[in-house]
């Protein structure tokens, strides 16, 4: 209960049969969007992986994943996946994509560990999507250029949510803020992440944090990032500062914070992944299947993120809560606080 946030002043814009309709129409047109953007194709993708062949996703480390044993294979153990950050590279290099072209699927996960709340459910359900590059393009301005391009069909995907809605009034900003990690550190000393992230983003509306994972100045990361797939510590020769990687974040004026709507970018190459396996302690991981391929060269070089599609529908249909978007499990007396707020829970 301690992470659930009650607004100033809530009631909702919708009803449950307009929301059902307005969350279709938003992941229809948003996918879209997002597609043409970036010149991506549908595949269809995995709910769970074998145990044991680094695919899964290991987000902080610290996640417990879902797991069950497979009685035609042995017994062998299989994980629900967290996200398909590594699973996508391999698809990349399976279906010969060639530079400049993608992929992206409908990622659902289950993540036991998720701390329950407005923001945060046991479900997870967000578009997953790599694309291959070139050597040249490893570099913080092409990231940039796709961050653009993505909050480009954010803003789109928002016009039309609004003329299907006429109560509900554009919010999003019209560029997004780019800073990175520890520049932020530097505007706001003696802050934590999460209020620095609040006070950044209630100033810009919509911002993007570059360099999560690598340790700042203070010591400590912004926030934490598996070493394997996201490029955290290669230097940009135009900073001076590590990171090729970053969070998208927008203003959530319903709830009065910053959330995270996107977690991307250029994905580790060989030294960069060897790099950051041996600085978490976690070169044993070599011996994997992904990390085999990518260590043999059989894996392009590439640029991915994921894009939350339940808190994305939240933003544009001016939800106080995620399980007013999506069907999931919560405490009974969240779902009986929630009721009393004028929050009602799938």
């Amino acid at each position: 209960m301690s992470y659930l946030i009650k607004p100033d002043t809530y009631t909702p814009l919708l009803d449950m049969k307009q929301t059902e309709l307005g969350i279709k129409q938003i992941k229809e047109f948003f996918q879209q969007n997002l597609s043409s953007e970036l010149r991506l194709r549908r595949v269809t993708a995995p709910l769970f992986v074998l145990k044991g062949t680094g695919l899964n996703d290991d987000l902080s480390g610290v996640e417990r994943p879902v797991s069950f044993p497979i009685k035609d294979l042995g017994e062998q153990q299989a994980e629900v996946v967290h996200s398909l950050a590594k699973w996508k590279r391999v698809t990349l290099a399976d279906y010969c994509i060639e530079p400049g072209y993608g992929i992206y699927t409908d990622m659902n996960a289950i993540r036991a560990d998720e701390e329950l709340g407005n923001l945060h459910s046991l479900y997870v359900d967000q578009w997953d999507w790599e694309r291959v590059i070139t050597p040249e393009q490893r570099t913080v301005d092409f990231l940039k250029g796709i961050v653009t391009r993505i909050y480009s069909a954010m803003r789109r995907t928002e016009y039309m949510v609004c003329e299907m809605y006429p109560q509900i009034t554009p919010f999003l900003a019209h560029d997004v803020h780019f800073i990175h990690a520890q520049d932020l550190l530097e505007m706001y000393p003696g802050k934590s992440a999460k209020e620095r992230e609040n006070l950044i983003t209630e100033r810009y509306g919509s911002v993007f944090i570059i360099g999560i994972g690598g340790k700042l100045s203070d010591g400590k990361p912004h926030d934490l990032r598996a070493p394997d797939y996201d490029d955290y510590t290669t230097v940009d020769p135009k900073t001076g500062l590590s990171g090729l990687n970053g969070d998208l974040l927008i203003w959530n004026d319903v709830l009065k914070r910053a959330i995270e709507i996107s977690s991307m970018g250029i994905r580790v190459d060989k030294a960069a992944m060897l790099k950051q396996l041996e600085l978490a302690g976690k070169e044993e991981r070599t011996r994997l299947y992904f990390h085999k391929r990518l260590l043999e060269g059989s894996l392009p070089l590439s640029i991915g993120g994921g894009i939350g599609q339940s808190r994305l529908c939240m933003l544009y249909l001016k939800k106080a809560h995620i399980g007013e978007i999506q069907a999931s499990i919560w405490p009974e007396e969240m779902r009986k606080q929630c009721a009393e707020w004028g929050m009602p829970l799938i």
